[in-house]
């Protein structure tokens, strides 16, 4: 994609880091961004911060763990802008501890947003965009944790190594 002025963004994860980051160049280069998040309060912030005139946002309070919510930020997206050309699969969590003395509860909610995030994204988003017969592309944030161990990061490195070793490119043309 060379041409990003008017095309469409989602981010999610964006309220802060890199997916708010990301959020910031998108408009920067004229595109329409939604960004997502699942900290209602700290997406609001950040949509408050980004816009500016020319800036178009639309910030919608996503946990992107739940097929459901992914399902409704496609279709707020689609409402507002009537296409997506750019789907950042950013959202993601980490919990540091021994993977056998870390909860259940513990790995659920790491493994469904960093893992099911991002199944939920492409699930969701890439039929939409293959529908669109335009230009689009997935991009699965992840991490060198997927390809790495280090002490302390079992559930992180087990989500971003299903992210980072994935055997799909989800580009369309």
């Amino acid at each position: 994609m060379k041409e990003f002025k008017d095309k469409v963004a989602v981010v999610t994860g964006a309220a802060s880091g890199i997916g708010r980051s990301l959020a910031e160049r998108c408009a920067e280069e004229g595109m329409k961004v939604v960004m997502a998040d699942v900290e209602g309060p700290a997406l609001a912030q950040a949509a408050k911060e980004l816009s500016a005139p020319g800036v178009t946002l639309l910030a919608v309070p996503t946990d992107v763990s739940k097929a459901s919510e992914v399902e409704n930020l496609a279709r707020r997206t689609l409402e507002a802008f009537g296409a997506v050309h750019l789907l950042f699969n950013n959202a993601g969590v980490g919990k540091v501890g021994i993977v056998w003395e870390v909860t259940l509860a513990d790995w659920e909610w790491v493994m469904g947003v960093n893992l099911w995030g991002v199944i939920h994204g492409v699930r969701t988003f890439v039929p939409l965009m293959l529908a669109q017969d335009t230009e689009g592309h997935v991009v699965n944030t992840a991490s060198m944790a997927g390809l790495t161990a280090a002490a302390g990061y079992g559930i992180y490195s087990v989500t971003k190594h299903g992210v980072v070793t994935s055997p799909n490119r989800c580009t369309t043309t």
